[in-house]
């Protein structure tokens, strides 16, 4: 499990590019490079990294789930995701 401290910096960096996604937008087709340099380094999306909704863990990401792959095999033996099954034949 990631510590508090890393979920809760990417939070706020996810809160910073939803804040600043219109004017990021408008900035770049305008083509003021200027002024999309003052606004804030986390307010870019490149920034951000994939991270799974319950542990944190940065490897192993599935992006369709929002799971790492642990929680994901884990979810699906309790029957917590809708539709999956473990294979067996």
């Amino acid at each position: 499990m990631a510590k508090l401290s890393i979920r809760a910096r990417d939070s706020k960096k996810e809160r910073l590019v939803a804040h600043f996604k219109e004017k990021r937008a408008t900035l770049k087709k305008a083509g003021d490079w200027v002024a999309l340099d003052k606004l804030p380094r986390n307010s870019s999306a490149v920034r951000l990294k994939s991270r799974c909704k319950i542990t944190g863990r940065p490897r192993g990401y599935m992006r369709k789930f929002g799971l790492c792959r642990n929680q994901f095999r884990q979810m699906v033996h309790e029957g917590k995701i809708p539709g999956l099954t473990k294979a067996s034949w």
